[in-house]
């Protein structure tokens, strides 16, 4: 029996508003150590709007000795299986707990490459041809990322991810539509002026309906247009690493200095193939309710005044053709607590320290997000 309504109220808004289940959808739920309790919701919730749920439960120290392992013998046939499997599926939902997020941080970056490289067909498919939603599950170790006991922490993420997403369509398209007419994007900051173009890129919308949480507008860089110097002040882990302080120097797109806590780490990571050292995002973050980060990308990169300008894959929606196995979100943030910052669309101001100016956009800021105006 499920007692907590909250788990409930969750898989509703990740059955109906995530993914939008229709009857006769097949439905994968991907479960990496979550309680059953919150698997069997799904099953239900799925069954309700009369979707064929499928499920499979992992578990990250048998991810982590597999993938220790790994090599092209056993990974290839694999990702056969699960290619085979996600091509029968419409949709996805992906729950991912994790009691150490250092568990993989022992696995050998070579192995890491591998698995990363046999499986991305698999993770193509899937954003390419499903409607799929992920999100992490709330657990000690993310309490203590947060600062946070862990019920001051399940009470926040269910806040978060129950959150009325809805509030967000008319501030979010209204800053699509203006990046879809911009050029130049200037951004300023402390340690960071960086300039680059977004003409003919696009933009798009993320309000709840691929992660959770959500509140973002993403677009990306014209490959080769980037110049200057980016200064990130939020802490990060990839690849079962933590970095601090990465500072990144681009030329012609490119970056060329790569500097940090872990130099050699991540560089090691830049280097993985000639598409790492480009640009495959940009993005503006706006969730009223996160606003320090907790090393766990997907509410980091949703932080209410920041923006993330990540490494490496772009999406096929709204990107610049780059390619590459690592797609990295750093997160910088520019409310006054953080140094403050600017950003400028073709020379007009868009945001100053973490607030939208333009009055279209000031539906994404925290006071009508919240519903307090």
């Amino acid at each position: 029996m499920i007692t907590d309504p909250r788990m409930l109220a969750l898989a509703e808004v990740l059955t109906g508003f995530s993914t939008r289940l229709r009857k006769g959808e097949r439905v994968l739920i991907d479960a990496f150590d979550v309680p059953d309790a919150m698997v069997i919701a799904l099953i239900r919730a799925a069954r309700r709007r009369g979707a064929l749920p499928f499920a499979l439960v992992h578990h990250a120290r048998v991810v982590r000795e597999l993938m220790r392992g790994a090599v092209a013998a056993q990974y290839a046939p694999h990702t056969a299986v699960e290619l085979a499997r996600m091509k029968r599926m419409q949709a996805y939902i992906a729950l991912r707990g994790s009691a150490n997020i250092f568990e993989t941080s022992d696995v050998p970056s070579t192995s890491v490459k591998l698995v990363s490289r046999l499986m991305k067909p698999v993770q193509d498919r899937r954003v390419n041809q499903t409607k799929w939603v992920v999100l992490r599950w709330p657990t000690s170790a993310m309490a203590q990322q947060a600062g946070l006991s862990t019920e001051a922490f399940e009470d926040f993420y269910f806040r978060v991810c129950t959150l009325d997403y809805r509030r967000m369509v008319p501030g979010m398209k209204a800053l699509s539509d203006l990046m879809r007419r911009t050029d130049r994007v200037h951004i300023k900051g402390p340690g960071t002026d960086l300039r680059f173009s977004i003409q003919g890129i696009g933009a798009e919308e993320c309000g709840g309906t691929k992660n959770i949480p959500d509140g973002e507008v993403f677009s990306c860089p014209v490959k080769e247009s980037v110049e200057g110097v980016i200064q990130y002040n939020a802490p990060t882990v990839y690849l079962g690493t933590s970095f601090d302080n990465i500072r990144l120097v681009f030329k012609r797109g490119r970056i060329i200095e790569a500097a940090g806590n872990n130099p050699k780490r991540l560089n090691q990571i830049l280097d993985s193939d000639p598409g790492a050292r480009y640009v495959g995002e940009f993005a503006l973050g706006f969730n009223p309710h996160i606003l320090q980060p907790m090393r766990d990308i997907l509410f980091d990169e949703k932080i209410a005044g920041s923006f993330h300008f990540t490494p490496g894959q772009a999406y096929a929606e709204c990107g610049n053709g780059n390619k590459s196995q690592v797609h990295w979100d750093l997160v910088c943030i520019q409310r006054p607590e953080y140094g403050g910052g600017e950003i400028w669309f073709d020379g007009r101001l868009i945001r100053r320290d973490g607030l939208f100016v333009p009055k279209a956009l000031q539906k994404l800021n925290p006071d009508y997000l919240l519903g307090k105006r």
